[in-house]
């Protein structure tokens, strides 16, 4: 049966398109003006690579701060590669862009919030088993962003 139109899955990939151009033109460029990055990122997800002392130090989630010093940001289309300083010392991560929880730059009040894919996964089976008793509700897999914590 046809779906129709997946909205939330393209507004997806397209919030991460903007993520990744963004950090292709930093890692072009460098840092302009006051421009900086809060990035947190779900460290549970298979694809990140980080140091065991970073892991078990966060388990669950980490924010990273691109601003000051950061080296070889390499973007890729699954994701991104960085050298961040941990208390003077230097530390390789590998982060998928599906281990985005959220990309803020509070220098222009500009911030993204990716939803839990596994959430939107377990819906998404509830909304396969309504269809397949017949329930005629309109299905919605929309994700509504709100920059509305970063206006003055």
């Amino acid at each position: 049966m046809a779906r129709g139109i997946d909205y939330g899955g393209m507004m997806h990939r397209s919030m991460v398109r903007l993520i990744a151009d963004v950090l292709a033109q930093v890692a072009a460029e460098g840092l302009q003006g006051e421009h900086h990055f809060f990035i947190t990122f779900d460290t549970r997800d298979s694809g990140v690579e980080m140091a065991d002392w970073l892991r078990e130090r966060y388990p669950e989630e980490m924010t990273i701060v691109i601003q000051h010093w950061f080296e070889n940001l390499e973007i890729s289309d699954e994701g991104f590669r960085i050298t961040l300083n941990f208390g003077n010392s230097p530390e390789p991560l590998y982060i998928p862009f599906d281990a985005l929880r959220t990309f803020v730059d509070p220098s222009v009040e500009f911030g993204l919030r990716f939803e839990n894919h596994e959430e939107e996964e377990d819906e998404s089976d509830e909304e396969d088993e309504s269809e397949a008793s017949g329930a005629d509700e309109p299905k919605s897999g929309a994700e509504v962003v709100s920059l509305d914590k970063w206006r003055k």
